[in-house]
């Protein structure tokens, strides 16, 4: 699959461009005697170790899907983007301990024109480095290349500050090498707890993009036979791997050919234009318009309910004296039965001779 291959070979430049770093830092650390030289270059093998995590994990995550796991392994992914934060998080907590010991304990750094040198060969190395892994991260949609790009703009900061107390050192003979590893360390914390928080998060399943959920719900408005779209949801089940359903309301006197067809076809479209296996379900309406006033009053009275966001799926069945809808209740409601009883009652007052079958949605996507 090209995807895994443009993954894999950006996370090879990757892993072949740190050791490089990682030898260059460290022996010209240990030449000159400084600490923040050496946690730099410590901080480039964790990004070897996050590189080789990444190739690992594009390789699990495209296996085929199992009894055990129908929807594939495509959440890998977001896996090894938590381990590589993992990895970053540690290489931080031990940065901060190497700086903290550097200030209690002090010894002299002894720079040299070529140790800086180095050093600014290794920045700009570093971030055309981390500019390519992004990119080729941003073009596959792949978290765990984001993040490695992300983590070597940040390394890039990282040199920058290990530079200025190699020029101060150079210039004044002041030592603020453990100073600059504590600034150092607190990056790099930062950095694997935004990487860790976003991995996390998609791991647990975030709201959809509202342009995607819009876009969607838009392009399935252009059917004729399509009068309404509600309860869309699209779950990710990895980066390629999208499964989504949603209910639109049809005419109540379509035939079930009819309503197979127009189901059909858009799945279909779904499917081509945005990659997502969509399951349609179907809300019938009233012809002719004959229950619209009493749909209107509905609509007025929840529009007296701050959290009541929408009404969808209105339907009155005739024979039964039945009436369907459903209430999308906002998340900040402290009681959304409350609020649906209430909404019921009110329209009991006006309409006693039917029955209200209600149901509460969440507020999923816009």
């Amino acid at each position: 699959m090209e995807r895994d291959k443009i993954i894999v070979k950006t996370s090879i430049i990757g892993i072949l461009t740190n050791i490089v770093l990682v030898i260059f830092k460290i022996t010209v650390g240990l030449f000159v005697n400084s600490i923040a030289i050496i946690l730099d270059g410590i901080n480039n093998l964790s990004d070897v170790l996050s590189s080789t995590v990444t190739i690992i994990g594009t390789k699990l995550a495209r296996k085929a899907p199992d009894k055990e796991h129908p929807y594939g392994h495509g959440r890998i992914e977001y896996f090894s983007a938590v381990i590589i934060a993992v990895i970053i998080l540690l290489a931080g907590v031990m940065a901060l301990k190497e700086s903290i010991e550097k200030i209690i304990n002090p010894l002299n750094a002894d720079y040299s024109l070529l140790s800086m040198i180095i050093i600014v060969v290794a920045i700009f190395t570093k971030y055309f480095l981390g500019s390519y892994v992004k990119k080729k991260g941003n073009e596959v949609n792949s978290s765990s290349l984001v993040a490695s790009g992300t983590d070597a703009h940040m390394d890039v900061i990282l040199s920058l500050s290990t530079l200025v107390a190699a020029i101060i050192n150079y210039i004044w003979n002041i030592g603020i090498e453990g100073y600059i590893g504590i600034i150092i360390s607190i990056v790099i914390l930062r950095s694997s707890f935004s990487i860790l928080k976003e991995s996390v998060n998609s791991i647990l399943g975030v709201r959809v993009d509202s342009t995607i959920s819009k876009k969607v719900k838009s392009r399935l408005m252009e059917f004729d036979e399509v009068l309404g779209v509600s309860d869309l949801n699209i779950h990710n089940y990895g980066p390629l791997n999208l499964v989504g359903s949603v209910h639109i309301q049809v005419r109540s006197d379509m035939t079930a050919e009819e309503i197979h067809i127009i189901t059909r076809k858009m799945t279909y479209v779904i499917y081509k234009e945005f990659g997502i296996s969509m399951i349609i379900g179907i809300y019938a309406s009233n012809e002719n318009g004959e229950f619209d006033d009493m749909k209107n009053k509905l609509i007025s009275i929840s529009k007296d309910y701050e959290h009541a966001l929408q009404i969808h799926g209105f339907y009155v069945d005739k024979k039964t004296s039945n009436v369907y809808f459903d209430i999308i209740i906002s998340f900040d409601a402290d009681n959304k039965k409350v609020i649906k009883h209430s909404i019921i009652d009110k329209m009991k007052e006006l309409y006693p001779e039917y029955n209200y079958n209600v149901m509460i949605d969440m507020d999923i996507t816009d």
